[in-house]
């Protein structure tokens, strides 16, 4: 029977290293204006036990979204063994489009999808090139698509994309600047004749009282007089929020799927902070009255920040190639895609490898 499964991945995880330390020279303001009492280093310290963040990559000034995005989609094309020009989708996940290291101006004409299949020098015009945006769970959503174009039958072959440069659209006097950060993941799906591949999933759109929990606005700063908007978020709001919903879109999605909980090998989850995604794992294993399992979650925050739609492609692309260790997926085991971000959205995959 033909199942929707992985057959390649890449990454691309840019060079430049800022960790804590970088951001102490930083004033930081609260939302109305007043500056914090603490010193910047205390702050760094509080910020680092609750994210788990001690470093964050961001691009080269002469890179952008799109263009780590075809290294990370050549990669995948390459692990994938197939040519190009057999793409019928590049689905291409982000948020704030091409924005230049000397600009505040987001650049989304073309499509990011159309810029990365020209730099592909893809041929072949029935290759569909699209953008979607769905906060961080984008990623994970392309992939809700490319199984439904795939399983509909007009196409076999996608490549989905996650990438961001966060590190263009932070306010630097905003505490939360320091969790955001940079990267890209690319996969491709195709049709096989073997078992396994999207065995189910689940996503939901919150909006009526949380559409705004992430959104764009001007710098906290009072002594700057500037329409440029930033990246800014209600973080504990956001905190409650998948703690309430997370988890139950978690189970849902695995109860249809007609496996255990036992049966999970391991939960690639949104890198967002580290002591919101434990919570939601505990909560998530408490719906089942059952122990959470040793090393069920890999982990990339500590060193790479929270990149947005890459942190899910890119998590599981270093897993394969054993850069977070040894450990390795067998055929047939049962793996699960969860996030939640700007929407807010929340989605999941069981996939089995």
């Amino acid at each position: 029977m033909a199942q929707v499964k992985i057959t390649g991945s890449g990454s691309y995880i840019p060079n430049v290293i800022r960790k804590n330390e970088d951001f102490l020279n930083h004033h930081f303001y609260n939302e109305d204006g007043t500056a914090f009492d603490e010193h910047p280093e205390l702050i760094i310290k509080k910020f680092e036990k609750i994210t788990g963040i001690q470093e964050r990559r961001y691009v080269e000034d002469h890179l952008t979204v799109s263009d780590i995005a075809t290294i990370a989609a050549k990669k995948a094309i390459s692990s994938a063994g197939i040519d190009a020009e057999d793409l019928d989708y590049i689905i291409f996940a982000h948020n704030f489009g091409d924005v230049k290291h000397d600009s505040d101006q987001t650049d989304i004409v073309p499509s990011l999808a159309s810029r990365v299949k020209h730099f592909l020098k893809i041929k072949k015009s029935r290759c569909v090139a699209y953008d979607i945006i769905f906060g961080c769970p984008g990623w994970v959503e392309a992939s809700i698509q490319a199984k439904a174009f795939i399983d509909s039958g007009i196409a076999e072959k996608c490549l989905v994309i996650g990438a961001e440069t966060l590190s263009r659209v932070i306010d630097p006097h905003d505490r939360d600047s320091m969790i955001y950060a940079d990267g890209a993941g690319a996969t491709i799906y195709e049709k096989v004749e073997e078992e396994g591949g999207i065995l189910t999933h689940e996503s939901a759109s919150f909006t009526y009282d949380e559409a705004n929990y992430i959104y764009f606005d001007r710098t906290f700063s009072p002594k700057i007089d500037s329409n440029t908007a930033y990246i800014k978020m209600y973080g504990r709001k956001i905190y409650n929020f998948a703690l309430s919903n997370v988890p139950d879109a978690m189970k849902n999605c695995l109860d249809k799927s007609g496996k255990d909980i036992n049966d999970l090998k391991k939960i690639f989850i949104h890198q967002a902070n580290e002591k919101m995604d434990i919570a939601i794992l505990k909560r998530f294993y408490e719906l089942y009255d059952t122990e959470i399992p040793e090393n069920i979650m890999p982990m990339t925050i500590k060193t790479l920040g929270n990149s947005s739609v890459a942190t899910i492609p890119t998590l599981y692309d270093l897993f394969l190639r054993k850069e977070l260790g040894n450990e390795e997926l067998k055929k047939g085991d049962i793996v699960m895609f969860a996030s939640v971000g700007a929407g807010m959205n929340v989605n999941a995959i069981i996939y089995q490898y």
